[in-house]
C-alpha cells in the first residue's frame, strides 16, 4: 500500500514548474528574447475652430444700488448684441458678478468708502472665429469695457487625437525595427503598449487691427493659426 503523502509530494514537485510559467512581477507576458522599450510620438496639426473669450462690464457709482443698476443695464445691451450676432444661448454663460466698495486712504485716518464698483463677466464661445473680432468691436460699443482672451481650441479633437495615436505607434515600430536591424535581430512581437500624457501646445492667439479704406476705423481681428495635437505611447517589443 502506497503512503498517503505521495500525492502531496507530487504536487509540491510541480510547483516550481508552474511558477516558472506564470507572468513575471512586471505584469508583462514572459519574454524569451531581448526586451526593447521604445517611446513613440505622433503629431497632427489642425486649425482651431472655436474661440473662448471673456467679456465684462465694470461700473462705478457713489452708492451700491446705482452701481449694480447701471451695470445690469449695460450688460443687458452686451448680451442683446451677442444674440443679434447669432450666438446660441448655450455659448453665452455668466462667469462672475461682484460688488465691492472703493476706499480712500489717508495717513492716520481710517479708510473712507468713496463709492462702489460693480462687475459682471460672461464667457463667450465663438464657433466662427472669423466673425469674433467684429463681434468684440460691437460689444465694446454696447458697453463692454473688459475683454479677456481669446483661448483657441479644437471643438472635436478626438479624430485628430486618434490620428496622432496611429502615427505614434508607427513611429515606435519604426524605431524598434531600426534597433533590431542594428543589432542583427528581428522584431518578434509587441508585448505591451501604454499611452502617455498627450501634449497639445496652444498657439499664441493674435489680435490684429485692420483698417477700413472707407471708414478708416480700426477693427479687431483674431488669427487662429495652427494647433498641434500630440500622442505619446510607450511600447515594449520582444526582439529575437
Amino acid at each position: 500500500m502506497k503512503p498517503v503523502f505521495t500525492l502531496a509530494t507530487a504536487a509540491l514537485a510541480l510547483m516550481p514548474i508552474m511558477a516558472e510559467a506564470q507572468t513575471p512581477a512586471t505584469g508583462f507576458p514572459a519574454i524569451s528574447g531581448t526586451r526593447l522599450d521604445v517611446t513613440g510620438r505622433g503629431e497632427v496639426k489642425r486649425v482651431p475652430d472655436v474661440a473662448l473669450i471673456g467679456a465684462g462690464v465694470v461700473t462705478q457709482s457713489v452708492n451700491a444700488a446705482t452701481a449694480m443698476q447701471e451695470n445690469a443695464a449695460r450688460m443687458a445691451r452686451v448680451v442683446a448684441a451677442l444674440r443679434r450676432a447669432g450666438l446660441a444661448e448655450k455659448d453665452i454663460a455668466t462667469s462672475a458678478i461682484s460688488l465691492s466698495p472703493q476706499y480712500r486712504y489717508a495717513e492716520n485716518r481710517p479708510p473712507e468708502i468713496t463709492g462702489y464698483q460693480a462687475s459682471n463677466q460672461v464667457n463667450i464661445r465663438f464657433r466662427d472665429i472669423g466673425k469674433s473680432g467684429a463681434v468684440l468691436d460691437v460689444l465694446v460699443k454696447e458697453g463692454a469695457n473688459q475683454i479677456n482672451g481669446p483661448t483657441l481650441v479644437i471643438d472635436q479633437p478626438q479624430a485628430a487625437m486618434d490620428e496622432a495615436r496611429v502615427a505614434a505607434i508607427k513611429s515606435a515600430r519604426q524605431r524598434a525595427e531600426l534597433y533590431a536591424s542594428a543589432t542583427g535581430l528581428k522584431v518578434k512581437r509587441i508585448v505591451a503598449i501604454s499611452e502617455g500624457e498627450a501634449y497639445s501646445p496652444r498657439p499664441m492667439p493674435m489680435m490684429a487691427m485692420s483698417r477700413s479704406a472707407d471708414a478708416m476705423e480700426a477693427k479687431s481681428e483674431i488669427l487662429p493659426g495652427e494647433q498641434a495635437i500630440e500622442a505619446i505611447v510607450s511600447v515594449v517589443f520582444e526582439l529575437g
